[in-house]
């Protein structure tokens, strides 16, 4: 009860369970994917200040910056950066209908334009990258009844996470 906690947080709502994104599609909310007991939130020790990225951090003067201007103090300060998608220097990756899948935004998106390709025509959907979330994109994919494939530039699927059987194994299923 004797610290004060801000968490500044990019996005423009609470903090989330980003391992649990697929099962957004599976009809889980943003709700039920947020951390923390909502309690915690409106604990007047904790601010949570949403849609403000820290831009800078002055460790001398003990503050960080946000993209608003606004300057926070800190005793301690604890960055959890989380991660950005890196999207492939192609010519068209930034066309309609070209998705990263890294946020609740993105996966949105993603079921949005799925589901509405799918009135008109049967949809296909390439994936980049056979990794744990590529395969996981390619399983939102098929359960939003999209066709997927998977590309994958490495020896075999999820070949950081498993061996060449492991990953021959997943590519049969």
């Amino acid at each position: 009860g004797s610290w004060r906690v801000t968490v500044l947080a990019e996005e423009p709502r609470r903090p989330y369970d980003r391992v649990a994104l697929t099962s957004y599609f599976a009809g889980r909310t943003p709700d039920d994917l947020a951390l923390g007991d909502p309690a915690l939130w409106d604990d007047p020790l904790v601010t949570l200040v949403r849609g403000d990225a820290v831009t800078a951090v002055d460790r001398e003067s003990r503050t960080v910056t946000a993209a608003s201007g606004r300057t926070y103090a800190y005793d301690h300060l604890v960055l959890a950066t989380g991660s950005s998608a890196w999207v492939p220097p192609l010519e068209g990756a930034d066309l309609e209908g070209v998705f990263v899948y890294r946020t609740l935004d993105d996966v949105a998106a993603l079921r949005g334009h799925v589901t509405r390709l799918a009135e008109q025509r049967p949809v296909r959907g390439v994936v980049l990258g056979g990794g744990l979330l590529g395969l996981e994109a390619a399983g939102a994919l098929d359960a939003l009844g999209a066709r997927a494939t998977v590309l994958q530039v490495d020896t075999h699927l999820m070949s950081a996470q498993v061996d060449l059987g492991g990953g021959e194994a997943l590519r049969r299923l």
